[in-house]
């Protein structure tokens, strides 16, 4: 990373499980200070096992914006926010659709996202920066994705938008195709066949792993010219 291993600080918004927890994962391997948050004390617990040495693990509910101003005036200063913190994904067709499981959707994903930027900047370092997560939906939707794609799509839009208001401070996004986690597990009814349908249609003929995912995000922690970027890790979806 572009500061040394002893001023590195990262906070990562969802470390405790999945793509977030490999972020955490990779960052503390580089030597950075790693925070991971999220609404579960037991994964909060276990993530700071796993990671030890100076891991630190705190319990945060992203729809509570209270919680929110607390968690960052807790943490003080740092250098990089990620954020991957999100319900399972929503698969429905339109006609089925509550407004309350609709608006719902957006609470962790979205608004969850706008607030923790907002608590953060003013405690972000010079050189610093906010990484979010969107996903392949926000460029090839699916049928009964219409959820996915527009929170995704919003994301993208803060992304660019906040890249430019919140300058010299960096803000980039990673939008990703199917990874390999937990995350079906609730999502889908079968998520061995799901991903491997995923899988064999793609170009590289698998989905992601966690490890590959965290390593896009670790690339725009560290790439001090990248602000307003979407980077793609889809495993050519978009060309299929």
């Amino acid at each position: 990373m572009n500061n040394t291993a002893e001023t590195q600080r990262v906070v990562v918004i969802g470390g405790t499980s999945g793509i977030g927890f490999a972020v955490a994962q990779a960052a503390a391997t580089q030597g950075a200070n790693v925070v991971v948050a999220s609404s579960s004390r037991d994964r909060v617990d276990l993530a700071a096992k796993k990671l030890g040495g100076p891991a630190e693990g705190i319990v945060l509910d992203v729809a509570d914006d209270d919680a929110l101003a607390a968690f960052f005036e807790r943490i003080g200063e740092f250098d990089h926010l990620v954020y991957t913190a999100g319900e399972s994904l929503l698969l429905k067709q339109l006609a089925d659709l509550t407004a309350g499981e609709s608006r719902a959707f957006f609470e962790r994903r979205f608004w969850g996202a706008v607030l923790a930027a907002k608590y953060a900047t003013p405690r972000l370092r010079p050189g610093g920066s906010i990484t979010f997560t969107s996903g392949s939906f926000a460029t090839r939707p699916a049928p009964g994705a219409s959820l996915g794609a527009s929170v995704t799509a919003a994301v993208e839009g803060l992304t660019r938008a906040l890249a430019l208001e919140l300058a010299p401070l960096r803000v980039n996004a990673v939008r990703l195709g199917a990874i390999r986690t937990e995350l079906w597990d609730s999502t889908v009814p079968d998520p061995e066949a799901f991903l491997h349908a995923q899988g064999s249609g793609l170009p590289v003929q698998r989905v992601g792993s966690p490890e590959e995912a965290a390593a896009a995000y670790l690339y725009l922690l560290d790439n001090g010219y990248a602000t307003g970027t979407v980077l793609t890790l889809d495993g050519g979806a978009a060309l299929a």
